[in-house]
This record gives C-alpha cells, sequence and structure tokens, in this order.
C-alpha cells in the first residue's frame, strides 16, 4: 500500500506567491484546472483532502469516481497576520524580517508554528493508519502538509523544506518510508 501526497493545483493567491493559508478559502484558478486537465495520477481506492476548495476541487477533479473524505487537521497553515499578503506587502514589516531571520521556525504573528502545524498535520496522518488500509490512497493537501508528512516519514530522512512540491505535483509514500515524485 502506499499513500500518493499530491498537492492542490494552482490557485490566484499561488500566482500572486501569496501566504495563502486556512483563512483564505479560494478556489483553483483557470490556468490550475488547465494544468491539472493533461495530467494523469495514479489510481486509488480513496481520497482524502484538506477541506479547503482548493484541494476538494483539485481532488475531484483527478478522481471524478471517489467523493473525497475531507480530513480537518489537513489544512493549511494559519499564516495568522502574513496571510494574503505576499514578500513586497511584507518586505517592510518588522515581524516579517524577524520571522525570516528565524527561518520560517517563529510563530507567525497571530497564527501557528511550523512545529505547531506539522504536529497537528502528523496526528491528522497517524490516526488514519492509511498503511492498514487496501489499496492506496490519494491524500490531496497543500505542500506543507505534504513537507510535515515527509519530514516525519520519509527515508532516508529529510529536513521539512527539502520536501517541497509545486501545485499539482506531489510523491508516492509507501508503508518502509522510501518515497519517489509523482509521475
Amino acid at each position: 500500500m502506499s499513500v500518493l501526497l499530491i498537492r492542490h493545483g494552482l490557485t490566484k493567491g499561488n500566482l500572486e506567491r501569496r501566504y495563502v493559508g486556512c483563512r483564505t478559502d479560494e478556489p483553483l484558478c483557470e490556468e490550475g484546472r488547465r494544468r491539472l486537465e493533461g495530467r494523469k495520477y495514479p489510481p486509488a481506492a480513496r481520497v482524502m483532502a484538506s477541506p479547503m476548495a482548493r484541494c476538494l476541487e483539485t481532488a475531484r477533479l483527478l478522481y471524478p469516481a471517489l467523493e473525497p473524505v475531507t480530513v480537518p487537521d489537513f489544512r493549511e497553515c494559519d499564516f495568522g497576520a502574513f496571510e494574503n499578503r505576499n514578500y513586497e506587502e511584507l518586505q517592510d514589516s518588522g515581524a516579517y524580517r524577524s520571522w525570516l531571520a528565524s527561518g520560517g521556525e517563529m510563530p507567525f504573528p497571530g497564527g501557528e508554528s511550523r512545529r505547531t502545524f506539522a504536529a497537528r498535520c502528523v496526528a491528522a496522518f497517524d490516526a488514519l493508519r492509511l498503511f492498514d488500509q487496501p489499496g492506496d490512497t490519494a491524500l490531496v493537501v497543500h505542500g506543507g502538509t505534504i513537507m510535515a508528512i515527509l519530514e516525519a516519514y520519509a527515508r532516508p530522512k529529510g529536513r521539512y523544506f527539502d520536501f517541497q512540491v509545486t501545485c499539482g505535483a506531489g510523491y508516492v509514500l509507501r508503508r518502509d518510508g522510501t518515497y519517489t515524485a509523482l509521475p
């Protein structure tokens, strides 16, 4: 059994390089839908997704015969005061510069820390016991959710930011922790 970790398709906020977290529930943009249309994804026995519109829309496009089961704790990080803003809008902010200087480890002002976010995602993944289920499971989630799960389980081990993934891309994670990029 494998778990397919798929990042949602492209949104307007992604195009504008915004911090689009759990407070901004935007759908895919037209370009995002178009990019997903031609791609082939491995078959799955079930599909689970973050409750955010961009993930549910992606799941339904990729696996139209399967109704996605939502997993609330797979939602994106709470970016707090940085939500729906981009570097150009934040670059003069002392709070933003401090957050950057921390390597992304400080909590977002009024939001989550990377560590808290990752713990939430990994706890949700653990609770599902997906490797005990028959057949492969597709998880359509956020880039950060994928990074958190792979940081915890991938072999060889890697750090959170080693597992960054573009919209519509992802990984296949096997029970033994080995993983490969989706074709």
